[in-house]
């Protein structure tokens, strides 16, 4: 069981740590890649279940995404790893997460005894919420309907979220998403998130050369496979329990050695020793494309400008939803 900051709520990685307290709940399934705003309907259909019958509400996930299971050489690249996705479940109003080992044993279990031996004799569930695509068990027999009827024949409740559109009537999906990341669309993937999306790493040690052109930077490596468009970014940043505005270059530094790519954070007004330290950061907006310049001042002139931009943006942020402004704050504190 991975401890959680949140005492009120619990994450749980083996079915023989599922605790007593979340027995005979409303659980949420699937894989919640990235918490959308189509994710967010099965979890809202699961809470209001859940306040209109008192029982505990918690989500049940999948670990690694079967698709990186099936074909590990293309790794599907996860939106929100697992302890991003507990954060987001969390900030959802959820009480805790299961966080299932999918392994090809478990992807082989019969979908009769996923229901008999999990969902029935292990969590002893009284209502399963899922959306309209999950499938689970062997050969996929665990369709959407299997498990309505299995529900009336095990008499638990069933509630089955139709696929939700985007205002452009679009089906939101964790695929549309990292496509509108690579084409730096980042409005575009924040509005189908319905809050900004956000990264964790450790700050990593660098050349330095930032902060001999008067703009240190946090070096950040992404997980392999980022799908996110060099450029520069308006970036909300979360140190410990403190929150900074900043601007952010993700990409290979052309303009000196196009090495490996970084996410590099330069964080506004800040003199402090970030090594090793885990960084969280939002990406607010999307600036410019990644340029080479000619020279170092050429450089420091356009990142004086992406400065003033990026202050500009984050001086007018408002929430895009309530798990927006649950996830981060709105206004800094005065420094």
């Amino acid at each position: 069981m991975r401890v959680s900051p949140d005492p009120a709520f619990t994450v749980v990685q083996d079915l023989a740590d599922f605790p007593a307290e979340l027995r005979g709940g409303v659980v949420a399934i699937g894989n919640f890649d990235g918490v959308h705003r189509g994710h967010r309907a099965v979890l809202d259909a699961a809470l209001s279940l859940g306040q209109g019958s008192n029982r505990p509400v918690y989500a049940m996930t999948f670990e690694p995404h079967p698709r990186t299971l099936f074909n590990p050489d293309a790794p599907v690249f996860r939106l929100s790893p697992a302890q991003q996705k507990a954060d987001l479940l969390r900030a959802a109003g959820l009480r805790g997460v299961l966080e299932l080992p999918f392994t090809r044993d478990f992807a082989g279990m019969e979908a009769e005894d996923f229901v008999r031996d999990i969902l029935i004799d292990r969590l002893k569930i009284t209502h399963a919420v899922t959306g309209y695509d999950f499938h689970f068990g062997k050969a996929r027999k665990g369709t959407p309907a299997f498990l309505s009827a299995s529900g009336e024949h095990h008499d638990f409740g069933v509630t089955i979220v139709a696929a939700q559109n985007d205002e452009g009537d679009g089906v939101i999906s964790s695929s549309r998403i990292r496509a509108a990341l690579a084409e730096g669309d980042l409005a575009h993937a924040n509005g189908l998130l319905g809050y900004r999306w956000f990264v964790d790493a450790p700050v990593q040690h660098g050349d330095k050369r930032g902060r001999n052109l008067g703009y240190p930077t946090a070096n950040l490596r992404l997980a392999e496979g980022c799908p996110l468009k060099h450029g520069i970014y308006a970036v909300r940043v979360r140190i410990g329990e403190s929150w900074h505005d900043g601007v952010a270059s993700y990409g290979r530094r052309p303009t000196f050695d196009n090495g490996a790519a970084l996410l590099e954070v330069h964080v506004f007004d800040l003199q402090a020793d970030l090594y090793d330290k885990v960084m969280r950061v939002h990406l607010i907006s999307y600036l410019r494309g990644e340029q080479k310049f000619d020279s170092a001042d050429a450089l420091v002139t356009q990142m004086n400008q992406d400065s003033a931009e990026a202050r500009a943006a984050l001086a007018s942020l408002q929430p895009l939803s309530d798990l927006d402004g649950a996830l981060m704050p709105l206004v800094l504190d005065a420094a």
